[in-house]
């Protein structure tokens, strides 16, 4: 029996019932390239495996070979890297296939690092249906002018539509973690033109203190560049970040020099 190291974050997955509807909701057809990042024990790997399509799964624990080396076959491979080191494009130059898609049970202390290296990756990935804490989900999918409305929010919305599929009880998982997880399906956007490295230091400098108005977050000259622009989206100058859309993000960005 393989225990979980709380150093590395495990939960591993055991409701069949969840497992299920996280595969289901991946509609994986046989000429897809499939990801999973931290397969763990298998129990989604089990399943996708089947399937027939491309399959890329990526462990950091090297004491899961006995659990995972007996499902490889000529559409799976097991890498046993970390995900956060690894070179996505050329794990995958080999590969031919119609769409990526990445399904994952994510500890919930690198979440984010994650996802953002998924986006940043270049890879065009068409789905990431990821299981994360449910009050992370909550922020992912969250609505300008919410609370849960941040950063990470607007970084995931430039690139995907986000979802929050269902949640799942903690009593799911073993170990038991102290709080409730959700599932989130991220669907790839058309082709949008902007400067992320510019959104990003805007989005920085916009959600530095998130109780403080978006004047009071940018520097001067920057905020006297940037009121016009707002008010021509029909927002006051003691607009806060959390209020303004994503797509007003993308628009303010393009008009900008950072």
């Amino acid at each position: 029996m393989i225990t979980a190291k709380k150093s590395l974050g495990q939960n591993f997955l055991k409701d069949q019932n969840v497992i299920n509807n996280i595969v289901n909701s991946a509609q994986i057809s046989p000429e897809d390239l499939v990801i999973e990042i931290g397969p763990g024990q298998g129990a989604l790997t089990k399943i996708i495996s089947q399937i027939g399509c491309k399959f890329i799964a990526f462990e950091i624990d090297e004491r899961m070979h006995e659990k995972l080396d007996c499902l490889v076959n000529n559409n799976v491979s097991i890498i046993y890297k970390d995900i956060l080191s690894v070179d996505l494009k050329d794990e995958l130059k080999n590969y031919s296939y119609k769409k990526i898609k990445v399904i994952a049970n994510l500890p919930y202390y690198i979440t984010s690092p994650i996802i953002e290296k998924l986006i940043l990756s270049d890879l065009n990935i068409d789905e990431i249906i990821v299981m994360v804490q449910k009050e992370v989900a909550d922020r992912f999918s969250a609505t300008n002018g919410t609370k849960e409305y941040g950063f990470m929010t607007v970084f995931l919305n430039l690139y995907y539509n986000v979802t929050k599929l269902f949640n799942v009880k903690n009593t799911c998982f073993d170990p038991i973690p102290k709080v409730d997880s959700a599932v989130i399906k991220m669907t790839r956007k058309n082709n949008r033109i902007f400067n992320i490295t510019d959104i990003k230091k805007f989005l920085t400098l916009a959600f530095s203190h998130k109780r403080k108005t978006l004047k009071n977050n940018l520097p001067k000259e920057l905020w006297e560049e940037v009121l016009p622009i707002l008010k021509s989206k029909g927002y006051s100058d003691s607009v806060r970040a959390e209020e303004i859309s994503v797509d007003d993000y993308i628009y303010i960005c393009n008009q900008i020099h950072i």
